[in-house]
Parts: structure tokens; C-alpha cells; sequence
């Protein structure tokens, strides 16, 4: 018998929602910007406008549940969402009960937007090679997640595996957090295209004036990857700098956990080789040689599917409350 359940995938940019049944996978999907400047209230509007799409196309059983991924703090009991970095005025939200509310289902769970991705990547991705594997996920901000014998490790409170708040220089420049050469200040989406903005402001020659019309605020991560692509040798530096940075937080999450298989994911890992080739190299220069065998930066192939993927796994696989 098919079962289903409904995921979504909160970004700081975008709310991704799929109908998903367990065997085949995604079977329909939802896609609506965030809006996350105006409120939690607002947000969760649009998601349960997503969900009634999804529900509206489905011909099929009911869906066993609701699971979805969002940015912050998730709690132990996969209920509340805390502080997210890229949301405005968030707080602390009690997004189970908001959902049940808004959308009449009984059994929603809440995790971490990192953890998702690493579910979906551990039984429908990468990672499904992997019993154990770091999951990085970059896009609007930088998320981690540890998988651990195919489980998520959630640390003591809910919150390990934030590798984005993970400082390389105490000195560096600050994320959205307020945290000091935290990874995310150099890989999160804004962050990565303002400092390209700043670099190329004094290198007229590069292909990302004409890709952008000689307009810099238009420029994000994908435009760097569509220059590096043609040989602009600008756009290859900038991704080069940005990779080795990954590469040096990646290495001492390495060293803490002993976990030698890295899974990236998210929009700006589509700049493939380009980014991870550097983040590899980097890698291998900090961890020492009795980590060296099978260490591995592997890039997730499933793209914005690993998200929802992973979010519906975990309605399957979570016991529904009363």
C-alpha cells in the first residue's frame, strides 16, 4: 500500500513543500518565496497555503503526517522553532501547534533545516553510500547536520551540527548572529555575493559586468558560477577563497567527530568543482594523517529535493501525538 506524508523545506528565500510517498519519492510539489520580513504569522500562512495545494493535487491515502525543516533552534521535542537568523521577528514559535492549527493535521514535526537535508540525503541521496557523514548545506545561511549511524545526532538541547556559527577567525567579519568569522560570513548567500561585489568592483575586466549588465547589486553565487564556467579568472578566485574557508571549518568538525564523509548541498554548492575542489584541497592541507583515509567532500545530487525529502522522512518515521 502507498503511504505518503508532506514535507517542507523553510529557507530564508523560499518555502519548498512536496507530497511524498515513502517508495517513489516526490509525487507533486509546491514552491512560494518566504517573505520572512513580515512575521512568523505570515510565513506560516504560506506554508499552509502550500500544503493545501499539495493536498488539493492528491488522489491518494491521507498523508501520515507533516514534517518540515526550518532555519534556528528546533527543541527536543521537535515543536518550536527558535531565533532563526535569516527571519524576522521570529523568537520562539511553537510551529507544531501554529501548522495543526492552520492546516487540520494532527501529527507535525519540526526539525532542523540542515538535519532534513541530511535525512533526505541519507535515505534518498549521497549519503545513502554513508551510515555516518557530515551534512553541509549552503544557500541563504550555512547549516550543519551530523549524521550518525543514519541518525541525527541533535547534541544535548536539539542544536548540534551548526557548522555555519563556526568560527575560522575570531577577528573575521560578523554573520547574522553576530558571530565572528562564523563559516556562514563567508558562504551564506549575501555574504559571499557582497564580498565578490567588493573584489570585482576593481576588476572591470571580468565577464561578471556584462553578466550582470555592469549592475553588481545583481549579482549572486550563480553568477560567479556562470563566469568561472566561461574562464573568468575573477569569478575562479572568488569561488577558490570561498571553497578553502569551507574546506578549513569542514576540517576541524573533522577532527572533532571523527567522521570522515562530507555531504554539500544547497544553491550555492551548484558551483560544483569550482567551490568544493579548493574545499577539498583545504581539507586534506588541516586534518592530520591518521584522519587522511577516506576523507571526502561529496557534493549532494538530489538538489532542493533533499529538503522535503528528508522533512517527510521524518513524519514516516516519527510516532504521530495524541
Amino acid at each position: 500500500m502507498e503511504t505518503y506524508a508532506l514535507g517542507i523545506d523553510l529557507g530564508g528565500t523560499s518555502i519548498k513543500g512536496a507530497l511524498v510517498e515513502r517508495e517513489q519519492g516526490v509525487v507533486a510539489q509546491s514552491t512560494r518565496p518566504t517573505e520572512g520580513d513580515q512575521g512568523p504569522d505570515h510565513v506560516l500562512d504560506r506554508i499552509a497555503t502550500i500544503v493545501r495545494e499539495l493536498l488539493n493535487t492528491h488522489q491518494g491515502p491521507d498523508p501520515v503526517g507533516l514534517g518540515m525543516g526550518a532555519p534556528g533552534a528546533v527543541d527536543m521535542a521537535r515543536t518550536t522553532v527558535s531565533y532563526p537568523s535569516n527571519l524576522a521577528d521570529w523568537g520562539v514559535v511553537d510551529v507544531r501547534t501554529a501548522l495543526s492549527a492552520r492546516t487540520g493535521i494532527d501529527h507535525v514535526v519540526v526539525e532542523n533545516d540542515a538535519n532534513i537535508a541530511g535525512l533526505g540525503s541519507a535515505h534518498y541521496g549521497a549519503g545513502m553510500a554513508h551510515d555516518s557523514f557530515i551534512m553541509v548545506t549552503l544557500g541563504t545561511g550555512v547549516g550543519g547536520a551530523i549524521i550518525h549511524n543514519n541518525k541525527v545526532f541533535r547534541g544535548s538541547t536539539g542544536g548540534a551540527g551548526e557548522i555555519g556559527h563556526m568560527s575560522i577567525d575570531y577577528e573575521g567579519p560578523l554573520d547574522n548572529s553576530g558571530i565572528s568569522g562564523a563559516i556562514e560570513a563567508y558562504l551564506g548567500q549575501q555574504f559571499l555575493s557582497e564580498h565578490a561585489r567588493m573584489r570585482l568592483r576593481h576588476q572591470p575586466e571580468s565577464v561578471v559586468h556584462d553578466l550582470t549588465g555592469s549592475d553588481l547589486s545583481t549579482l549572486t553565487p550563480r553568477t560567479l558560477h556562470k563566469a568561472a564556467t566561461q574562464g573568468d579568472e575573477a569569478a575562479t578566485h572568488i569561488l577558490a577563497w570561498a571553497g578553502r574557508r569551507l574546506g578549513y571549518a569542514l576540517s576541524s568538525a573533522v577532527s572533532l567527530l571523527d567522521i570522515r564523509v562530507v555531504v554539500v548541498g544547497g544553491g550555492v554548492s551548484n558551483a560544483g568543482r569550482f567551490l568544493l575542489d579548493p574545499a577539498r584541497e583545504a581539507l586534506r592541507s588541516q586534518v592530520f594523517p591518521a584522519f587522511q583515509e577516506g576523507l571526502r567532500i561529496e557534493r549532494e545530487q538530489r538538489g532542493n529535493e533533499v529538503g522535503v525529502l528528508g522533512a517527510a522522512h521524518l513524519a514516516f518515521s516519527t510516532t504521530p501525538t495524541a
